[in-house]
């Protein structure tokens, strides 16, 4: 039996690494599902009784597993539950895929069943959305999106017509569109500043007599050198909720979490502090950070924004 394109998505997923999809069965989603049905050795669905709760959950395995987190979702409703989830993974910052079923091909625009048009729907949460468009087309937007995810550590959003899903792959593609058109390679980047910015920030924190040290999620990878650098420098490690995990909260650096759920120690400390390194962290609460004037800063990020 010929190999349809929901065969060749999944597939491509699998080749990718995908060990896992986090989704619930509907009408929109059904050549996807068997798809997976006849790979269950390979790829495991966690069905869910909700698409909200699918998205939430593939956000947090790409929280704990630093892997790619992929939910499914049929068409129109189904759809459109993910969002809230996917929303989350946007602002932690989190490389999650979305898939969702869409109606007919030939019937999007008419005013059919569930004719919900995700691909714009999805614009805002997504840095990725496309719509396959057919079997020579399939493989070239999982790889777009999967790369966008993992590079941007960002929502990407694949909506498939439920028609398209069974079509079979015939060999016929544009003459433009020549094999490997799209990549399965991906290498993370890990930009470095400028010699001169990096002078810059060690002058800054040098002159500091009272450093405190904002360790975000971007420190979770980076434990022994934020405790090296708070012990250089005589400072104390604050964690907003996403930088829990970056020390131990009986670490004696540490005061703990800030915020609506911090300590007193830690708002004292921001309050008191001359120096303020912000180290992988968007902690939006501003109320929370020193008065303007009373202290120098230095980010570190990976998003120059």
């Amino acid at each position: 039996m010929a190999d349809t394109v929901a065969d060749m998505l999944i597939e491509r997923l699998i080749h990718w690494g995908v060990d896992t999809v986090f989704a619930l069965p509907g009408d929109g989603i059904n050549g996807l599902f068997e798809a997976l049905r006849t790979r269950q050795d390979r790829i495991r669905l966690v069905q869910v009784r909700h698409e909200e709760a699918a998205a939430f959950a593939a956000c947090g395995y790409a929280k704990f597993t630093r892997r790619l987190g992929v939910c499914m979702a049929t068409s129109g409703p189904g759809g459109l539950h993910l969002l809230n989830g996917l929303y989350d993974a946007k602002f932690d910052g989190q490389h999650v895929l979305a898939i969702t079923g869409h109606t007919f091909h030939d019937l999007i625009g008419t005013h059919y069943q569930q004719d919900v048009d995700l691909d714009k729907v999805f614009m805002d949460v997504a840095a990725y959305s496309e719509r396959v468009m057919g079997p020579a087309h399939v493989c070239n937007v999982v790889d777009q999106a999967v790369k966008t995810s993992l590079a941007r550590r960002a929502v990407s959003h694949i909506t498939i017509p439920k028609d398209i899903q069974d079509w079979t792959q015939d060999g016929h593609r544009s003459t433009t569109n020549i094999s490997q058109h799209s990549g399965d390679l991906f290498a993370e980047a890990f930009p470095l500043p400028l010699p001169a910015q990096i002078r810059q920030a060690a002058d800054i924190i040098n002159a500091g007599e009272r450093v405190a040290i904002l360790a975000g999620r971007g420190c979770l990878d980076a434990r022994n050198e934020v405790l090296e650098l708070a012990e250089k420098v005589g400072g104390v490690i604050i964690k907003p909720l996403l930088g829990k995990a970056v020390v131990p909260d009986d670490n004696p650096y540490t005061t703990g979490g800030i915020g609506l759920l911090g300590t007193a120690p830690s708002q004292e400390t921001l309050e008191e502090c001359d120096t303020l390194i912000i180290a992988g962290s968007s902690f939006p609460y501003i109320e929370f950070y020193p008065k303007p004037g009373q202290a120098r800063t230095v980010q570190i990020d990976i998003d120059p924004v």
